[in-house]
């Protein structure tokens, strides 16, 4: 799997952009702030409908217009697959593959794999459990359409039991109070499912990060990473029922998988509360290594690759983990130089130079 080309219209700072990638190795350089992250966050919304920044479509169409448009053409076993989404201001976005419209976002998952890493992941293990749940959630919506079908399913019925335990705080009405079961019986049913798989993806995480994060810190720590329910399936239920008076004075719902949490043990020792900064990023990186191995697993093919300036956060050893880890996956790369490439002998196959909202492709040494 790769990405052959790349279309985008009043996308962000780019009014028009049509640029091509090879299979290997594809660098954007140049300045901050010149473009170069718009362009990867411009794949990332084309594989998931979302950005990795979290940000809303309003705020992506570029000022002066009211829609923008990106335009992928995948390559998945010789055979060319196209992208079309439109983003507009005040509408719901539209998605086709080959010309046809789709009606769920959901369809669109699976058709381009992409593993998006940028220094805002070397914090997710100090960060708090919402960034680590993101992660989680965001993996699994590209591998797995049940369990999106069972997240979007739970995070509306949490937001309507939200919304009735405010209702029920402002004027107490016994049929209102009985319609909480209902939101409880279904809640309970979508969330069991939802920390089955996370309980499943962990596992396969942990099968491969151990060797990873072995190989990184040459044989001296050892990374086991745990799953923290907040509450285990089979109780949910009952935890509802038993937490609805502090839910009401409260007027939020106080467990579920929407309070789960990952944690990271080194040799025993919890490297969210008392690891360094450098073991953190290490296991950071391992975490995400781990993660373009496990996509390969579960797709049989490879995702893509997108590293926005991580190489400038990261020592020699770790550029150079990285970076060998890059064999038979298109990547792209944002960054403001070259020099991190030339020092580690690095293979380039493509380099484009972004300013200000324009990409000139650029010659480099063994080109």
């Amino acid at each position: 799997m790769y990405i052959q080309s790349l279309e985008l219209n009043n996308y962000r700072n780019y009014k028009e952009l049509n640029m091509s990638f090879e299979k290997g190795t594809n660098i954007l350089y140049g300045n901050n702030a010149q473009g170069k992250t718009n362009i990867l966050e411009a794949i990332y919304v084309g594989s998931t409908t979302k950005s990795h920044r979290g940000t809303r479509d309003r705020d992506i169409v570029n000022f002066e217009s009211d829609e923008s448009h990106i335009k992928i053409i995948v390559m998945k076993d010789n055979i060319p697959i196209r992208i079309d989404m439109h983003l507009k201001k005040n509408k719901s976005k539209g998605i086709a593959i080959n010309g046809i419209p789709i009606k769920k976002a959901s369809e669109l998952f699976g058709i381009l794999n992409v593993v998006f890493f940028s220094p805002e992941d070397l914090n997710i293990i100090k960060n708090g459990p919402s960034e680590r749940r993101r992660f989680i959630d965001l993996e699994l919506c590209q591998l797995d359409k049940i369990y999106v079908h069972n997240l979007v399913n739970y995070n509306k019925i949490v937001n309507q039991r939200n919304k009735l335990l405010k209702d029920l705080g402002f004027y107490y009405d016994k049929d209102l109070l009985a319609t909480l079961d209902v939101w409880d019986t279904q809640l309970a049913n979508y969330g069991a499912k939802i920390i089955t798989r996370r309980s499943k993806f962990i596992d396969e995480i942990n099968e491969l990060i151990y060797g990873i994060h072995r190989n990184l810190t040459n044989g001296k720590e050892e990374l086991i990473i745990k799953y923290e329910p907040n509450i285990t399936g089979n109780n949910l239920y009952e935890e509802l029922v038993r937490n609805r008076e502090k839910d009401m004075k409260l007027k939020t719902t106080s467990v579920g998988p929407h309070r789960d949490d990952i944690s990271f043990y080194n040799k025993k020792i919890d490297i969210r509360k008392f690891g360094s900064q450098g073991q953190q990023r290490t296991a950071a990186l391992s975490l995400k290594l781990s993660e373009i191995e496990l996509v390969k697993n579960m797709i049989k093919d490879t995702p893509v690759l997108l590293l926005d300036d991580v190489l400038s956060e990261l020592d020699s050893n770790r550029q150079k983990h990285l970076l060998s880890s890059l064999c038979n996956v298109q990547t792209i790369i944002t960054c403001t130089g070259l020099d991190e490439f030339v020092e580690n002998r690095f293979n380039i196959d493509n380099v484009y130079k972004v300013v200000e909202g324009t990409v000139e492709r650029s010659k480099h040494e063994g080109q």
